[in-house]
């Protein structure tokens, strides 16, 4: 697959369909959230497959992991700037590639969608419980909606993306002489 020309037909293309796709995520996102708060009580399990995922309602004050719990206003402020960066800087990080746009748009509709949950419910809302039972425990991985599934996905195909796409600009060598 050859690069995306700046300004070019198919990049609008590219980035309209790739807001299309953040749009979408964002409205999943909410409704998702809506539906776990109007009809799971707060902490209520509910196994879907036993020993492994569960719908679970749970208020996440902080980022991931509950870092920075109770700092709502400070992550809506990280996230603002996240999202300026990232859309300032859309070109350079993109560098013209398709499955990157992707990626970018998933970020910013992740980013959008806990930054809509911190703003309205001071909190973000979280409900997809993964876990493994062994011996007789259940270990659980922190629990997640969708806007971070997109994130995490938009992430790891940006990352991949980057592995495996050449570089258009190399920092340039420093040379230090005596």
């Amino acid at each position: 697959m050859k690069r995306t020309a700046t300004g070019s037909r198919q990049e609008r293309s590219i980035i309209r369909w790739s807001m299309f796709l953040a749009g979408f995520l964002v409205v999943l996102d909410q409704i998702s959230k809506i539906v776990i708060v109007q009809q799971i009580p707060e902490h209520h399990v509910i196994p879907l497959i036993r020993g492994f995922f569960n719908l679970t309602y749970v208020n996440n004050p902080g980022a991931a992991w509950g870092i920075l719990a109770g700092k709502g206003w400070l992550l809506l402020m990280i996230s603002i700037v996240v999202f300026i960066v990232i859309v300032f800087f859309m070109k350079a990080l993109t560098e013209g590639w398709t499955e990157r746009y992707i990626a970018i748009f998933m970020i910013i509709s992740g980013i959008i969608g806990n930054s809509i949950d911190r703003v309205w419910r001071h909190q973000v809302v979280d409900f997809l419980d993964f876990y493994v039972s062994f011996s007789g425990k259940d270990y659980h991985f922190p629990a997640f909606n969708v806007a971070d599934s997109a994130i995490t996905v938009g992430i790891t195909i940006f990352i991949i993306s980057s592995m495996f796409r050449p570089q258009e600009k190399k920092l340039p060598s420093i040379v230090f002489q005596k």
